[in-house]
C-alpha cells in the first residue's frame, strides 16, 4: 500500500500566529463569559486552530500516521508537544484501537489522525468497536481530493464523483456523525462539533473530512461560521434524573425478593464504578456483568457472581434466571449477551425490569422495561440508592449459595498440573501473580471466552475487551492505549497466536513510546474458535517462536510450558522496562463449546408471579 508524499500537490503548512490565551475555567464576573469568548485574536492557520481545539477539550494524546491532507494537522501537532502527545503507529488499525481505548477509559474522545482511505480501510478495527461499544472517538481525516479536477477521477479522491470513492457515505455507515470541512473556519468549527457529538448522549465515533481547501489560507475573525471558545461545545453531564421515574423504580425494587444487578459497559463509559459499588453494597444486591461490562465491578467481591449470559458462569446465570427483578445498568441486553433472549434466563413476563441508560432508544429495546431511568449511569445509580435506602436484597447470602456448588470444580481446574497447561490453569497463574491494580486487555476468539469465564478482576476497571465488534488483533494496541492512560498500572495484553500475528508490529510503537506492556500469548498453534467449530482445515499454524520474534524487535521475550515457568516469566515481566512477550503453550483439549451455558430453571422460579406495580416511567 503506497501513500503520496505528505503534502504532495498542496500548499505547505504555514505556521500561524499563536492563538489567544484563555483562562482554564469560566469567568463569572459581568460582561465576560468564557463560552462566548472568541477563539482567535488574530488570523491563524486552520490546522493550528484545529489542534488548539483538541487542547482546549482536554485531549492530551492523539494517534495515527500522516498521509494526504492530514499532514497539515501533523505539522501543527509539532508545535503542541508540551501539551499533546503524538503517538506514531505503524498502521491505522493500531491507532484506531489505541484511540478507542483512550476514549473508553477517559470519557474524552480518542483521536485518530490520518489519510481518508486508510483511516477508513485500516482504521475500521477501532472505529467499529467504538461504534458498537459507545466509545467517544474522533477521526480527523480527509477527502484526499483535488478539487479543480475532482470530476476527472484523480488519484485517491473521496469526493464521491465518478472515478473516485465516496468518503462521506463510507464513513457514515460506521460512525455516529460525519462532518465536512471545505474552508478554514469550517475546519475548526467542524472539529468542535465533532467533539460535542462524540461525547453527548450515547458516545461514539465521529469523522471530520477535510478538503484541501480547508487548509488553504488562514481563519479570519470576520469569517462565518464565527469561532468561539471550545468550552461551549464540551458535554455537560446533567446533575439529576427524572425524580418520578426514580421514585417508581425504587418502589418496585423495594417489593422485590430476589433482585439482581446486570452491569454493562455503560458503567465504564460513564465512569460510574464507585456509584455501582455504593448502590450494590448499600442495598445488598448481587451483581453480574455483561461481556462488555466485565471489569466494572470487582469479581472477588462478596456480591459479585461474575459474567452472565451465553458464556456466563452457572452461578451468575442461576441468579439472573431466578431473579424476580432486574436492575439493568448501562447494558443494551443484547441477544448475544442474553443467550439469544432465552426466556429461561430473562423473561419480562415473569420478571420486573428496571433499565438505567444514557440513551432512551436503548430502553425497552430487547425486552420491555417496566421502569426506565434515563441519565448518566453514576447520577441514576446515586438517585436510585437514595430513593431505595434501607432496602436489603440479601445479596451476600444469596451469592454464597449460588457459588457453593462450583467451588470444588473451580479449585481443581485452577490447580491442574497437566502439561501443556489448560487455559483455566494458565489463567489461575496469571491471576495469582498479577497485582490487584493490573489491567488485562483481551483479544477476540476462543482465548477471550476463556478469559471472560475464568479470570476474576480484583479492582473495577481492570478488564478490557472488544466486546462490541470483537476484532482479532485488538489486545496489543488496546493494552498500549490503556498504558498511556494508566502509566503506573501493570497492563497485560492476552491474545492467541492468531491475534498476536495480526498486531505484533504494534510492539514497535510500544518500544518507541516506552510502553512496557506485557503480552501473554495463549499458543495452541491454531485458530481455536475455527478449529473447534468446523475442524482443522485452514485453521492451523506453524510452530513459530514468538518470543524470538519479540526479541528481534527489541522486546523481552520468553517461552514457557509449565505453570512454574509462567509465574517466573510474569514476575520478570512486571519488573521489565521494555515490552515483554510471553509465549505460553496451552492444551487444545478445552473448547469454547464446553462453556456455552445451559438453562434448567427451577419450576417455582419459572412460575413465580410477576410484580404489577406502576408501569413504564421516564
Amino acid at each position: 500500500m503506497s501513500r503520496p508524499a505528505e503534502l504532495s500537490g498542496n500548499q505547505p503548512y504555514a505556521r500561524g500566529q499563536p492563538l489567544a490565551s484563555l483562562p482554564p475555567s469560566r469567568r463569572t464576573h459581568t460582561g465576560s463569559r468564557m463560552t462566548t469568548a472568541p477563539l482567535l485574536k488574530a488570523p491563524c492557520a486552520a490546522a493550528h486552530a484545529v489542534v488548539q481545539v483538541l487542547k482546549e477539550a482536554g485531549i492530551d494524546t492523539v494517534f495515527g500516521i500522516a498521509g494526504g491532507h492530514s499532514g497539515h494537522i501533523w505539522a501543527a501537532l509539532e508545535h503542541f508537544q508540551d501539551s499533546i502527545r503524538t503517538v506514531l503507529v505503524r498502521e491505522e488499525s493500531l491507532g484506531s484501537a489505541m484511540a478507542e481505548v483512550y476514549g473508553r477509559l477517559t470519557g474524552k474522545p480518542g483521536v485518530l489522525v490520518g489519510q481518508g482511505p486508510w483511516v477508513l480501510g485500516n482504521g475500521l478495527l477501532g472505529t467499529i468497536e467504538a461504534h458498537l461499544s459507545s466509545s467517544p472517538l474522533l477521526l480527523l481525516t480527509d477527502f484526499s481530493d483535488t478539487p479543480d479536477l475532482s470530476l476527472h477521477g484523480p488519484y485517491q479522491s473521496g469526493r464521491g464523483d465518478y472515478g473516485g470513492w465516496d468518503a462521506r457515505l463510507s464513513f457514515k455507515g460506521v460512525t455516529k456523525q460525519v462532518f465536512e470541512a471545505h474552508h478554514p473556519a469550517g475546519a475548526v468549527h467542524a472539529t468542535q462539533l465533532a467533539i460535542k457529538h462524540a461525547t453527548t448522549g450515547q458516545p461514539g465515533p465521529v469523522a471530520v473530512l477535510f478538503s484541501i481547501s480547508a487548509f488553504n489560507g488562514n481563519t479570519q475573525s470576520d469569517a462565518a461560521p464565527r469561532l468561539y471558545n471550545t468550552q461551549a461545545y464540551l458535554h455537560r453531564k446533567p446533575a439529576s434524573v427524572d425524580a418520578a421515574s426514580v421514585r417508581q423504580a425504587a418502589q418496585a425494587l423495594r417489593q422485590a425478593r430476589r433482585p439482581v444487578i446486570i452491569a454493562g459497559n455503560g458503567v465504564r463509559i460513564g465512569q460510574a464504578y464507585s456509584a455501582l459499588y455504593a448502590f450494590a453494597e448499600g442495598l445488598d444486591i448481587p451483581v453480574v456483568t455483561s461481556p462488555s461490562g466485565k471489569g466494572v465491578f470487582p469479581e472477588v467481591h462478596a456480591l459479585s457472581l461474575g459474567l452472565y449470559g451465553t458464556f456466563g458462569h452457572a452461578a451468575a446465570n442461576a441468579c439472573v434466571s431466578e431473579a424476580d427483578l432486574i436492575v439493568a445498568v448501562g447494558t443494551k441486553l443484547t441477544a448475544s449477551d442474553t443467550a439469544y433472549e432465552n426466556p429461561a434466563l430473562i423473561d419480562p413476563c415473569r420478571q420486573t425490569i428496571i433499565q438505567l441508560d444514557i440513551e432512551s432508544l436503548n430502553a425497552s429495546w430487547s425486552f420491555p422495561a417496566d421502569h426506565v431511568v434515563i441519565g448518566e449511569a453514576g447520577v441514576a445509580l446515586e438517585a436510585m440508592l437514595a430513593a431505595a435506602r434501607g432496602y436489603n436484597g440479601q445479596g451476600a447470602a444469596r451469592v454464597k449459595t449460588y457459588r457453593a456448588p462450583h467451588l470444588e470444580t473451580e479449585a481443581a481446574a485452577a490447580s491442574d498440573e497437566a502439561v501443556p497447561m489448560s487455559p483455566p490453569r494458565l489463567i489461575a497463574e496469571l491471576q495469582h501473580v498479577l497485582p490487584s491494580n493490573a489491567i488485562v486487555c483481551c483479544d477476540a476468539g476462543e482465548n477471550r471466552i476463556f478469559m471472560m469465564r475464568f479470570y476474576k478482576t480484583r479492582e473495577a476497571g481492570g478488564f478490557l475487551q472488544a466486546a462490541g465488534a470483537g476484532p482479532m488483533g485488538y489486545a496489543i494496541p488496546g493494552a498500549m492505549g490503556a498504558k498511556l492512560v494508566h502509566p503506573d498500572r501493570p497492563v497485560v495484553a492476552v491474545c492467541g497466536d492468531g491475534g498476536f500475528s495480526m498486531s505484533m508490529n504494534g510492539l514497535m510503537t510500544a518500544i518507541e513510546a516506552r510502553l512496557p506492556i506485557i503480552t501473554l500469548i495463549l499458543n495452541n498453534q491454531m485458530l481455536g474458535w475455527s478449529t473447534h467449530i468446523r475442524g482443522p482445515f485452514a485453521a492451523q499454524f506453524h510452530d513459530f517462536d514468538h518470543a524470538a520474534i519479540a526479541r528481534a524487535m527489541g522486546c523481552h521475550g520468553m517461552k514457557v510450558e509449565t505453570p512454574t515457568e509462567l509465574a517466573a516469566a510474569l514476575r520478570e515481566a512486571l519488573m521489565a522496562d521494555v515490552p515483554t512477550v510471553i509465549d505460553a503453550r496451552i492444551s487444545t483439549d478445552l473448547s469454547y463449546k464446553a462453556l456455552i451455558a445451559s438453562f434448567e430453571p427451577k419450576a417455582d422460579a419459572a412460575q413465580a408471579p410477576r410484580q404489577t406495580t406502576a408501569g413504564v416511567a421516564g
